[in-house]
């Protein structure tokens, strides 16, 4: 080692090698002096590399393009910064992330917490590169953004309580329907709310002479000018229309005869013999028919009387007119529209879709219950006439769950789409929002708070009814 850098020390200094330049440093590699001023010399060197490199991994650090993942706010952030290419940096603190409210952990190099708000800050990591005498220490700047909540760029104008038909932006329901429960939530949609427009969506609940009860929901065409009252007619009209007890009386006797004949029916009755179950099946429907006609003439009276057009009051219904007798539950309903009626039985569990959905095969089109063309023949196959030993739930609601919750109307019979719906209004969600059916005081508000649940692309009122 003393021997090579003495020749490099004689070529830097320009001595030329020799007889008399070679003696000389053989005479020197046993020099004391000069073994011990090499050896300094070598370290010293070493220790300029070694700090060369420290500086240069320092400005590698710092020109290295780190970049952290946005983060949401009000949303769990966490992030490692990945150091695996900088072995000797270590980052002290991270100065101004307290501003998007996050922390930094220098052990684990992590950052995490729950942003407050939306913001763009520039994060200065004061980090330290070597150690000891030799440590440097720096800064780098790291551009950071929080985003908004999607859920925060929407507006919530309130309504104008002064307009025409004007509507409170939610409402809700909770008491007893039958010998069991009722919970009902209706909630002004995001895309209402961000322009302050009224809720569209409307039920009414009813209890009805004879033991019988309604449950009736409407979503108002968000198209049609004055749909919200639209929806307010039609759900209280054909409630209250049933409030009459001699119909109540000859509808009940008209269902038990409907229910015994089908049960007595057997293949061998002739075909030719009037099938009595659907005489009873007719008159049945008969009645429901009348009164939905009857609300069709309501609105076209409002409508007159209001100089609107009929159109302007679009609105779809369904309804569920339920008893309980001594062979258990008759639930007739009726449908137009694209709003689902489904019932849950208890023990096996199954589920069944109550009312045609007016989409698909069945529409091309959401239908009214405004639109003369639905009084047709077929007006039959919007009824149905039901009885159930017992059910766990019979559930309404309006396309702003439908959609988002079960997105195609075959989910609607399908019962794992079922149990995902109802461990969601159990608290299994984003939100934490749970609907507890074993308590009813404040279940009508915990519905309504489920009901404010996100979904990308799915805006509209919301309107849910589950009896339990």
């Amino acid at each position: 080692m003393v021997e090579l850098f003495l020749k490099q020390l004689l070529a830097e200094f320009n001595i030329a090698a020799g007889k008399f330049s070679d003696n000389t440093v053989a005479r020197l590699l046993h020099n004391a002096k000069i073994n011990e001023l090499t050896k300094s010399i070598t370290a010293a060197k070493n220790k300029v590399i070694s700090i060369f490199h420290i500086y240069k991994e320092t400005e590698e650090f710092k020109d290295a393009q780190i970049m952290l993942p946005n983060a949401v706010s009000r949303k769990h952030y966490e992030y490692r910064v990945d150091l695996s290419r900088f072995p000797n940096i270590c980052i002290r603190e991270i100065r101004n992330l307290d501003k998007a409210g996050l922390s930094f952990d220098v052990a684990s190099a992590k950052i995490s917490g729950i942003p407050a708000s939306a913001l763009s800050v520039d994060l200065q990591l004061s980090f330290t590169c070597g150690q000891g005498e030799d440590q440097v220490e720096d800064i780098k700047i790291i551009p950071f953004t929080v985003n908004a909540d999607p859920k925060d760029l929407w507006l919530n104008k309130p309504s104008n309580k002064n307009d025409l038909y004007a509507k409170a932006d939610s409402d809700k329901y909770a008491g007893p329907f039958l010998d069991k429960r009722i919970a009902v939530a209706s909630q002004r949609g995001r895309s209402h709310a961000h322009e302050g427009a009224f809720r569209d969506d409307h039920f009414y609940v009813c209890k009805l002479p004879l033991g019988w009860e309604i449950i009736a929901v409407a979503d108002g065409a968000g198209s049609a000018k004055f749909s919200r009252q639209g929806s307010k007619i039609a759900t209280t009209f054909i409630a209250e229309s049933f409030h009459d007890e001699t119909l109540l009386a000859e509808l009940s006797e008209r269902c038990s005869d409907y229910f015994n004949a089908a049960v007595s029916n057997t293949p061998e009755t002739p075909a030719a013999a009037e099938d009595p179950a659907l005489k009873h099946k007719s008159s049945i429907i008969n009645i429901l028919y009348k009164q939905v006609r009857n609300l069709h003439a309501k609105l076209i009276e409002f409508a007159q009387q209001e100089a609107i057009q009929l159109k302007d009051l679009n609105t779809t219904l369904i309804f569920a007119l339920t008893g309980k007798f001594d062979n258990g539950y008759t639930v007739l309903t009726f449908g137009v529209g694209d709003c689902p009626v489904n019932i849950i039985t208890g023990n096996p569990v199954e589920v069944k879709l109550l009312n045609q959905l007016d989409i698909g095969e069945f529409g091309g089109g959401t239908r009214f219950v405004t639109m003369p063309e639905i009084f047709t023949n077929d007006i039959a196959s919007r009824f149905a006439i039901n009885r159930f030993e017992d059910f766990s739930r019979l559930v309404l609601m309006t396309d702003g769950v439908y959609d988002p919750k079960f997105v195609t109307e075959n989910k609607l019979e399908d019962k794992a789409a079922w149990d995902a719906f109802f461990a969601d209004l159990d608290g299994h969600n984003e939100d934490n929002a749970r609907v507890d059916f074993l308590r009813n005081d404040g279940i009508e508000d915990q519905l309504l708070s489920w009901l404010n649940f996100w979904s990308k692309g799915n805006h509209d009122d919301r309107t849910l009814a589950i009896i339990y």
